[in-house]
C-alpha cells in the first residue's frame, strides 16, 4: 500500500509537466527508486496535494470530474470568426495586419488572378465547342490560390483538388502546358493520360491531381512526415473542399498530422458546395475550422475572397509549421461563381441572384483591384490593355495547343513496369494488329507517328 501511493504521489508530481505515465510507474517499481518516490510522498504531503479522486488520470483525456450529468453542445465551437485584412472596397482595416507587400509582388497577385480567369472563360467555352472534353474553371476561387502560394516557399510541396490552377499559375507554369494538359497532346507532360485540369509538375514542386475526392490528404501528410524527418526545412500544403472533408481521408490525415507532428498546412476552399450539395447538408457543425482543435490541430478562419487575409495567414502557418512541427488548419470561406465543371449546371440548385451577388459584390478580383487603384497602382488604362495582352497571350497558347497532334498509341503502355511484362505486351500487340487493320476508322493522322 504504502509503494503504491508513493507512485501514485509521484505521478502527481511529474506525470502532467514531465511525461512520467506508465514507463514511470514501471521504474519506481525498482528497489533503488523506492527511496526516491518516498521523498516525492513526503513532499506532496507536505504541501497538500489532493487526492487522486479529486482529478482524472486518464490517458486518454485531460479535463476535471464534474457530479452533474451534462452533454455537450454541439455549438461549444461556434461563430468562429473570419479574419480579413481588407473590405469590399479594397481598404485596410486594421493598418497593422496590412502585409505591406511592395508594389511589384501585388500586382503578380493581379496579374496571377485575372489571367487565371482568362485562361477559365477560354478554355470553358473551348469544352462547350467540343474541343476538349472537360473543364473546371475557378470563378471567384482565385484569392485563394494566389494569396496561398505568394506565402509558400518555391520548394514546398503542394497537393492540390482539382480546383487550384492558380497556385501554378504564380509559380510561373507556362501558359502552354496548361493547354496541353487540356488537349492531351505530344505536349502534354502526362502524355494524353489524365483527364483535362489534373495538373502536375515536378519542376514546380506540384503533385499531380488524382481525380478521387481526399486521397491527396493522407498522402500529403506522409509528405510532410518524410520532409520532418528529413530535416527538409520545407512544409507541405494540401487544398481541399468543404465536401472532401466529409470523407474518411480527411479523418485519417488530420489525425495522423496531428499525432506525428507534421509540418503541413491543409488549406479547405469552403466554396458553399460541393458540386450541388450545399454546406446546410454537408455538416451540422459551424464549419470545417470548428473539426482542428477536436484533432488538436492551430485553426483558422478567413475571408478568401481577401488575398492579403490568404497571405498572411499561410505565411505565419508557413513559419510556424516548420519551426514546431506541427500542423495547420486554414479554412477559406469563398465561393464558387462557376458551375461545378463543364458536366455540372449550378442554376438547377441554386438562384441565378445568388451567383450574381458574389460576382458582381464580393468578387477577390475586383477586391484586389480597387486595393491597386486606390494606392495609385493601376488604373483604367492598364487594366484595358493587360486584359487586351493577357486574352492574346492565352489565344496563342490556345491555338499552339490545338495545332499540335496528339500523342502516340503505344504510350498507353509504357512508364508503368522497368520491364513490360508478358500480358501488357499481348495487349500492345493486340492493339497494333487492330489497328492495322481497321485503322481506317480511326483518326490516326491525329496522332504522333
Amino acid at each position: 500500500m504504502a509503494m503504491a501511493a508513493a507512485a501514485a504521489a509521484a505521478v502527481r508530481v511529474w506525470g502532467s509537466s514531465r511525461g512520467l505515465g506508465r514507463a514511470g510507474l514501471l521504474l519506481l517499481r525498482r528497489p533503488w527508486a523506492r527511496g526516491l518516490a518516498r521523498s516525492h510522498l513526503q513532499r506532496q504531503e507536505q504541501q497538500h496535494f489532493p487526492s487522486l479522486d479529486d482529478k482524472p488520470q486518464f490517458p486518454g483525456a485531460s479535463a476535471e470530474f464534474i457530479d452533474k450529468l451534462e452533454f455537450i453542445q454541439p455549438n461549444v465551437i461556434s461563430g468562429i470568426p473570419v479574419y480579413r485584412v481588407m473590405d469590399r472596397q479594397g481598404q485596410i482595416i486594421n493598418s497593422s495586419e496590412d502585409p505591406h507587400l511592395p508594389q511589384e509582388k501585388v500586382l503578380k497577385f493581379y496579374k496571377s488572378m485575372t489571367l487565371l480567369n482568362t485562361m477559365d472563360r477560354i478554355l470553358y467555352e473551348s469544352q462547350r465547342q467540343g474541343r476538349i472534353s472537360f473543364y473546371m474553371t475557378n470563378y471567384g476561387e482565385e484569392g485563394t490560390h494566389v494569396g496561398s502560394a505568394a506565402a509558400l516557399d518555391n520548394t514546398d510541396l503542394v497537393f492540390g483538388q482539382y480546383r487550384e490552377a492558380g497556385v501554378l499559375m504564380y509559380r510561373d507554369y507556362p501558359l502552354e502546358l496548361f493547354m496541353a494538359q487540356c488537349y492531351g497532346n505530344v505536349s502534354d507532360p502526362s502524355k494524353g493520360r489524365q483527364m483535362p485540369v489534373h495538373y502536375g509538375c515536378k519542376d514546380r514542386h506540384f503533385v499531380t491531381i488524382s481525380s478521387p475526392l481526399a486521397t491527396q490528404i493522407p498522402q500529403a501528410v506522409g509528405a510532410a512526415y518524410a520532409a520532418k524527418r528529413a530535416n527538409a526545412n520545407r512544409v507541405v500544403i494540401c487544398y481541399f473542399g468543404e465536401g472532401a472533408a466529409s470523407e474518411g481521408d480527411a479523418h485519417a490525415g488530420f489525425n495522423f498530422a496531428a499525432t506525428l507532428e507534421c509540418p503541413i498546412i491543409f488549406f479547405c476552399r469552403n466554396n458553399g458546395y460541393a458540386i450541388s450539395t450545399p454546406t446546410s447538408e454537408q455538416y451540422r457543425g459551424d464549419g470545417i475550422a470548428a473539426r482542428g482543435p477536436g484533432y488538436g490541430i492551430m485553426s483558422i478562419r478567413v475571408d478568401g475572397n481577401d488575398v492579403f487575409a490568404v497571405y498572411n495567414a499561410t505565411k505565419e502557418a508557413r513559419r510556424r509549421a516548420v519551426a514546431e512541427n506541427q500542423p495547420f488548419l486554414i479554412e477559406a470561406m469563398t465561393y464558387r461563381i462557376g458551375h461545378h465543371s463543364t458536366s455540372d449546371d449550378s442554376s438547377a440548385y441554386r438562384s441565378v441572384d445568388e451567383v450574381n451577388y458574389w460576382d458582381k459584390q464580393d468578387h477577390p478580383i475586383s477586391r484586389l483591384r480597387h486595393y491597386l487603384q486606390s494606392r495609385g497602382w493601376w488604373d483604367d488604362e492598364q487594366e484595358k490593355a493587360w486584359r487586351k495582352q493577357s486574352r492574346k497571350k492565352v489565344m496563342e497558347a490556345f491555338e499552339q495547343a490545338e495545332r499540335k497532334p496528339k500523342p502516340n498509341p503505344n504510350l498507353l503502355f509504357s512508364d508503368v513496369y522497368q520491364e513490360m511484362p508478358t500480358q501488357l505486351r499481348k495487349q500492345q500487340e493486340a492493339l497494333a494488329r487492330h489497328l492495322q487493320t481497321y485503322g481506317e476508322h480511326y483518326p490516326l493522322d491525329h496522332f504522333e507517328k
